[in-house]
């Protein structure tokens, strides 16, 4: 009699066993990965990345969205205008902001300054200011017009340094609309100049 309550026990302490094993198994095997609460700098990483992506959508390019894109194009904008001022006549520090298109024109001037021997000394001071005139999205690709008021010091020498156009001390203020383009399915955040009008 004894040995039949020893084997019930035994069977009912499997049957327990048995049960949290199912119950742990389940509740574990719904775990993919960290469950916890992100820290604070990872999330905010998470955050960051779902803003960019709204950022680049037509439907979110917003007053905040339009002031952070006009930051960076400022930048691009001093950039590329001041590499003009290479005397290697080379676009180094603009070319990963220029469409293929652009770079091939910009570079094709260089190149014809340099054959007359000509270079220029360009001291950038500002942008008065950088207005942006529309943007468009189509397909996937977004298009933005920005109007561009700078300042600059500029003046085109010879090889003997005499002084072809320009004022090495006169500042000139400078008008320009150039469209930034972005694919906004692309991993790569950069903008760039693919059109420049007058």
């Amino acid at each position: 009699m004894n040995y039949s309550f020893e084997y019930i026990d035994i069977i009912l302490l499997a049957m327990i066993a048995g049960f949290i094993f199912l119950r742990l198994r389940g509740i574990l095997g719904k775990r993919t990965g960290f469950d916890g609460k992100a820290p604070s700098q990872f999330q905010e990483v998470l955050n960051n990345v779902q803003a960019e992506k709204k950022f680049y959508q037509k439907e979110n390019f917003d007053e905040k969205a339009q002031q952070e894109f006009l930051k960076g194009a400022k930048i691009a904008y001093e950039t590329i205008i001041t590499d003009f001022s290479d005397n290697d006549n080379k676009l180094i520090a603009s070319k990963p902001l220029l469409s293929k298109k652009i770079y091939d024109q910009f570079n094709e001037a260089l190149k014809e300054r340099n054959k007359r021997g000509h270079y220029a000394e360009i001291t950038f001071i500002g942008v008065n200011s950088a207005v942006i005139k529309e943007h468009k999205k189509i397909d996937q690709i977004l298009n933005v017009t920005v109007d561009f008021v700078g300042e600059v010091i500029t003046c085109i020498k010879d090889q003997e340094k005499k002084i072809i156009s320009g004022h090495p001390e006169k500042i000139k203020k400078i008008y320009d609309t150039w469209v930034f383009s972005r694919n906004t399915k692309s991993n790569n955040p950069n903008w760039q100049l693919v059109e420049t009008l007058t």
